[in-house]
């Protein structure tokens, strides 16, 4: 038996990275999916290549969390796990960022989680309970220089989080927060990004001296979503190779 057989699971940001990585994963585990991405061309490849369903989402617009729980709804008859995964990161400094990439990256990040959690209360009520995983980031906790944006939107996503947990437990939802370091994916290969951080001096910093795999943070994602993660719930959970431990010295 899977981990998630029988569940009905929505994923933002699935079509590649660690997105992918939790579609094809919840799949194994015995999920039926339905996944949502901006990048089209690589959705519908993967849907291809998988089986799960491809909806075309911009998770800053109610009309397409609309559209892709109604798929989920209209295909499956239920809804019972979230991952709320899309997000974006635009490494400016303060005094260089323009007001409207600062309400960009917040737009993405964390209206778009927000607009998840409220766009799945009914159908997991109708379905007796469900779980809701928001995918923050180590800087959910601490800053970094030239992140002050992806920062402010992932400490966010810690208090919707919270919050949410507190008003959903009434119905059988919980709501619990993923926390990743450094992982291999594609937004960490942006040439933007990579030209502004020292990956060496990066993983000095790391207990577990290494980027992890997509998959590694998958795993967490995945038992957050089923039923043997029961009595979790407004909780916050670190895969960082041990970054957060301490400054290193």
């Amino acid at each position: 038996m899977g981990l998630l057989d029988g569940k009905v699971a929505l994923i933002t940001g699935g079509a590649r990275g660690m997105g992918e990585s939790h579609v094809r994963l919840f799949l194994a585990e015995g999920a039926r999916v339905v996944f949502g991405d901006v990048l089209g061309d690589e959705g519908k490849t993967l849907a291809e290549a998988t089986g799960a369903l491809f909806v075309h989402q911009d998770v800053t617009r109610p009309e397409d969390w609309e559209r892709a729980v109604n798929t989920a709804l209209e295909t499956y008859g239920r809804l019972d796990v979230l991952v709320n995964n899309a997000g974006i990161l635009t490494f400016r400094r303060i005094a260089d960022m323009t007001p409207e990439e600062f309400d960009r990256v917040l737009d993405v990040n964390l209206k778009g989680t927000w607009l998840g959690v409220k766009s799945v209360i009914d159908p997991m009520r109708a379905a007796g309970g469900g779980s809701i995983v928001n995918i923050s980031s180590i800087e959910g906790f601490i800053g970094a220089a030239g992140l002050s944006a992806y920062s402010a939107s992932k400490f966010g996503v810690r208090g919707v989080t919270k919050a949410a947990a507190r008003e959903l437990a009434p119905f059988g939802i919980r709501v619990n927060s993923v926390h990743p370091g450094a992982i291999d994916t594609p937004m960490v290969a942006d040439p933007g990004i990579a030209a502004e951080v020292d990956g060496a001096a990066f993983v000095k910093s790391m207990v577990i001296k290494r980027f992890a795999e997509p998959v590694e943070v998958s795993h967490l994602v995945a038992f957050l979503a089923s039923d043997r993660a029961s009595y979790c719930t407004g909780s916050e959970f670190t895969v960082d190779g041990g970054l957060l431990t301490g400054a290193g010295y």
